[in-house]
């Protein structure tokens, strides 16, 4: 079942053509440092707050998620997201998101960022049902997300051979119907070609999915597909009282 947590979206505006589909999204791994847990409770709950308000305004949307206890160098992940109105977008979204952690610097750190943007896949005419909307006004209670590059091998392969394979990713990924994907491309932006992330109620399912995919012909083109966040859907009010419990 769907969740719904107050994300603040605003209404999409429809433009019409390809461009509806361009988005900048930035999902960001993030851990207190030692002196936070020094700190009054009160004051880590309302400093908390405070931040989940200015990421709110630096981006379209912000989501929110739990990261603690699933991983050692990370505490909660923030997954920002805005329209890729023109050129300048990426670097007004820069420039809000570092303003609102700026406040922040003292007690939090940044562990991981993986960022990049939509655009129209070349393996499939339509698009997918299965295809996240940022921009929604429900999330599903887990994200998985992790970066991807292919081999140089996969870009000397034929357009017909690559289409193959990726049918059979495709057809695969039919079969779990509960689970969705959002591609990121981030050619030339960061080390990884994309970023992968899927939004799923079922983690085992979303396991089994993987596990499959594994034995696939596509498998031997990839060239790194780590690290991998997996993270738990939380409203900012929750975790703020989680972070500040004493």
């Amino acid at each position: 079942m769907s969740k719904h947590i107050d994300a603040e979206v605003p209404p999409v505006a429809s433009g019409g053509g390809d461009d509806d589909y361009r988005v900048v999204s930035h999902l960001a791994l993030y851990a207190f440092q030692e002196g936070w847990w020094e700190r009054p409770a009160d004051q880590r709950e309302r400093d908390f707050r405070e931040l989940v308000r200015r990421m709110r305004g630096a981006a379209d949307v912000a989501w929110f998620y739990q990261v603690t206890p699933l991983e050692v160098d990370g505490d909660f992940l923030v997954w920002t997201s805005s329209h890729l109105v023109d050129a300048g977008t990426p670097a007004a979204f820069a420039r809000n998101v570092a303003a609102a952690l700026a406040p922040a610097r003292g007690w939090l750190r940044t562990s991981d960022v993986r960022w990049g943007l939509t655009r129209p896949s070349q393996y499939s005419r339509a698009k997918s049902q299965q295809e996240i909307d940022p921009f929604a006004d429900e999330r599903r209670t887990y994200l998985v997300i992790y970066p991807f590059t292919k081999t140089v091998d996969w870009y000397l392969l034929g357009r017909d051979s690559r289409q193959g394979m990726m049918n059979e990713h495709i057809r695969l990924g039919k079969q779990y119907r509960e689970i969705s994907q959002l591609l990121l491309y981030s050619f030339g932006l960061q080390d990884q070609e994309f970023v992968v992330s899927y939004e799923m109620e079922d983690l085992a399912l979303f396991s089994d999915l993987v596990y499959e995919l594994r034995d696939t012909d596509a498998r031997k083109f990839t060239q790194g597909d780590t690290p991998l966040h997996a993270c738990v859907l939380a409203d900012p009010g929750e975790l703020a009282e989680l972070f500040s419990a004493t």
